[in-house]
């Protein structure tokens, strides 16, 4: 019974912990960029744009497709430095939890 009520102990700790995270997530941004630095789109570690930069260079009517393109890229690059970001964020709250093999959090 002792172990259960560590366990229990324990996934609170975790839940404490996991909601923490998620307000620092939500407080951290990543800057992504495409073009040589010529677009730059800011998101925070949940995901959420943040913020567009864009060089006066791209602003010409015949680079509209380019600038277009470039836009989506730097969004990618952006996402993957959040997600990557909150997969480390997620290794330091879940230390030291004996889960099953396989199972992920969040659910």
């Amino acid at each position: 019974m002792r172990d259960m009520f560590a366990l229990m102990k324990q996934a609170q700790e975790m839940q404490t912990k996991m909601q923490e995270m998620q307000a620092e997530l939500e407080r951290i941004e990543v800057e992504g960029e495409a073009g040589g630095g010529m677009v730059r789109v800011t998101l925070t570690a949940k995901g959420q744009m943040k913020g567009l930069a864009i060089d006066d260079q791209l602003l010409k009517t015949d680079e509209k497709v380019i600038l277009e393109d470039l836009i989506v890229v730097a969004y990618e690059d952006a996402r993957k430095k959040a997600e990557r970001l909150m997969e480390e964020k997620m290794k330091g709250v879940t230390a030291g939890l004996a889960l099953p093999p396989g199972m992920k959090l969040p659910f």
